[in-house]
């Protein structure tokens, strides 16, 4: 075993350093009987400056029009509390072939006040700073990342898109993988990341925090990404997120009331490294809202020639983001950690949780462009007075916060149906066929109107709800006292009854349909696994006279896809992770109303597990 070398990061700061039989089943569970019947059939820097002198954040927003160029003011001030303008900025003498290491991440969490857009809001920080520090490493690096909770409530932390493999309680979802960490409490997230490389993210998977600040980068390099790396000259993170005046937890309130039918709340803005400008103007002096009318936007400089790869993160709550750079085309490299063919496209929408390298080249007339993240609105059910919906940041040439002259958008319409990228787009760089899958599922999430006029979201006919303790901790006990209804397959009848467990048990290629019964669209996200996108449909229903012609040779790979609103997505996943794994809709509204479901794998393997102390001591304290 080769040597491991430890380097400790002060604070946030990182320092270099055989197939069996096919058969089909249809899981459905009777609303009103209550049982189950299972039959047969059935993945550059950021320089902070454009203050604007003019009322009104789309005035430059036209796709045609070309507009008088605006002088703007560079703030020379950078907010204590604000990001390091060039932590974002990937250094590309980074050695992705350097022996395994430890990287050890200190942080604190706090609630801060501050104005990310000119409007003082409380939010939820990292060492005092927003948005959180990238996380970068190489493929077999240990991660350690000690974190205190100084915050008012419980917390914990997801690494999104990671394995996990073999320590499924470090996934950090509160109330499956373990419990909250309390206020005033350290703990050690350990791990070590294997067998994959790319582009992720990590936040709080504790109610809607994620919402109020809690986010961040997370990158891993790997030699494999090398012919890839021959393509670009810069490395650069791009993280867009929408963005709350109000904080998540009061929103929620209002969202999870009865006789709010598809009331989710609508954004106010949306920030691009942390930062956007917003209108004063938009609220009236009895508003309740502090706001401060000296707000910026980012600022990404670029040199004439250059190409330049854009890590994009959509790490917001409910809009899907429509990106894209005017005048500059976007090749498309990677989706959600696995690298694709290069392909080019004007604009790319970006849905929630996902991520997406594009490169561009700095081959334009020098001067200023706009970067734009435009928010989707047909996804919203209702309409925001004070939100404009078009997020902008500079690229310059020039180094400059001079507003764009000759800047124009892309003349294609904008895409009206809330969906992902044409997936017939995409094709790994790399081959990796789909095995033949050996059992089916289908499941059906929907919101349905119940009790008290309360709008839940559903799988089948169960809404999720906290379990009081972890379920994997109840699954481990359980298969160790040789209790089977934790190692039965199918719907698990061993949890409560807000708990919908899919327990695969043992090793199998599972194909899951998820027929999106509900009339929005929504971002379904795997924990543990890259799954193949075997077959999507924004309408109808799926085809199983096509099963047996699908494509098996190279389909694509991810871990969040959109289902748009009564369309359908076939995918197919090995279940040789072992563990309780979350699959939800990544809409934080959506998440707290109850629209997630778990996976349960490898039952041989789990029954075998000690759970670490300290894992088990979160849920006594």
């Amino acid at each position: 075993m080769a040597a491991v070398k430890t380097t400790v990061a002060a604070g946030d700061e990182k320092k270099p350093v055989a197939t069996s039989s096919m058969h089909r089943i249809l899981i459905m569970v009777g609303a009103a009987a209550g049982f189950v019947v299972i039959a047969l059939g059935l993945g550059l820097g950021l320089g902070l400056g454009l203050k604007h002198h003019t009322l009104g954040g789309s005035t430059h927003s036209s796709s045609s029009a070309t507009p008088t160029p605006t002088t703007v003011v560079a703030s020379d001030t950078i907010q204590p509390w604000r990001r390091n303008t060039q932590d974002y900025n990937l250094d590309m003498n980074w050695n992705n072939t350097a022996a395994p290491t430890t990287r050890v991440y200190n942080w604190t969490l706090t609630e801060i006040q501050i104005a990310p857009d000119g409007v003082e809001r409380t939010v939820l920080a990292i060492n005092g700073m927003f948005p959180g520090p990238v996380v970068e490493v190489n493929v077999g690096d240990r991660i350690l990342v000690n974190l205190t909770n100084h915050m008012s409530n419980a917390t914990t932390m997801h690494w999104h898109g990671l394995y996990q493999n073999g320590t499924n309680w470090m996934d950090g979802v509160n109330s499956i993988t373990q419990c909250g960490i309390p206020p005033n409490t350290s703990f050690l997230y350990n791990f070590t990341i294997e067998n994959q490389y790319g582009t992720f993210w990590y936040h709080s998977h504790t109610k809607a925090q994620y919402t109020d600040g809690l986010v961040g980068p997370l990158i891993v390099h790997s030699p494999e990404e090398d012919p890839i790396r021959e393509l670009y000259d810069y490395d650069q993170v791009v993280l867009v997120q929408d963005w709350y005046h109000d904080l998540s937890s009061a929103l929620m309130e209002g969202y999870l009331a009865s006789g709010n039918e598809n009331t989710e709340p609508t954004p106010d803005n949306g920030l691009i490294q942390g930062t956007n400008y917003f209108d004063c103007s938009s609220y009236s002096s009895d508003s309740g809202y502090t706001c401060h009318d000296n707000s910026t936007r980012a600022k990404f400089p670029v040199t004439k020639n250059k190409r330049y790869r854009l890590r994009l993160i959509n790490a917001g709550s409910f809009a899907e983001m429509i990106f894209s750079v005017d005048n500059h085309t976007l090749s498309v490299i990677e989706a959600d950690g696995v690298l694709v063919e290069p392909v080019t496209v004007h604009r790319i929408p970006v849905n929630i949780a996902q991520r997406y390298s594009v490169i561009i080249e700095a081959n334009q007339t020098s001067g200023n462009y706009w970067m734009r993240c435009q928010m989707n609105q047909f996804c919203f059910s209702q309409s925001n007075p004070v939100l404009d919906s078009n997020i902008e940041a500079l690229v310059t040439y020039d180094n400059t916060t001079t507003e764009p002259a000759h800047s124009s958008d892309w003349l294609l319409m904008l895409q009206v149906s809330c969906i992902d990228l044409d997936p017939s787009l995409l094709v790994p760089y790399y081959v990796d066929p789909a095995p033949k899958a050996t059992v089916q599922y289908i499941v059906e999430p929907s919101f349905q109107i119940g009790a008290y006029a309360l709008d839940r979201g559903y799988f089948n006919s169960t809404t999720w709800v906290a379990s009081s303790t972890p379920t994997v901790n109840l699954a481990v006990a359980g298969l160790q006292a040789g209790n089977s209804s934790f190692s039965t397959t199918g719907l698990s009848r061993a949890y409560d009854s807000h708990q919908f467990v899919l327990n695969v048990g043992g090793w199998e290629v599972v194909d899951l349909l998820i027929n999106n019964l509900d009339e929005g669209s929504h971002p379904f996200h795997l924990h543990g696994y890259t799954f193949w996108v075997m077959a999507q449909s924004s309408t109808g229903v799926f085809d199983w006279n096509t099963y047996d012609s699908l494509n098996t040779t190279n389909p694509m790979r991810r871990d969040t896809i959109m289902i748009n609103a009564y369309g359908w997505a076939l995918i197919r996943f090995r279940a040789d992770n072992p563990g309780i794994w979350a699959l939800h809709c990544h809409i934080s509204w959506h998440i707290e109303a109850g629209l997630l479901m778990q996976v349960q794998t490898r039952d041989d393997l789990m029954k075998d597990w000690t759970i670490p102390a300290d894992v088990l001591a979160l849920c006594e304290a």
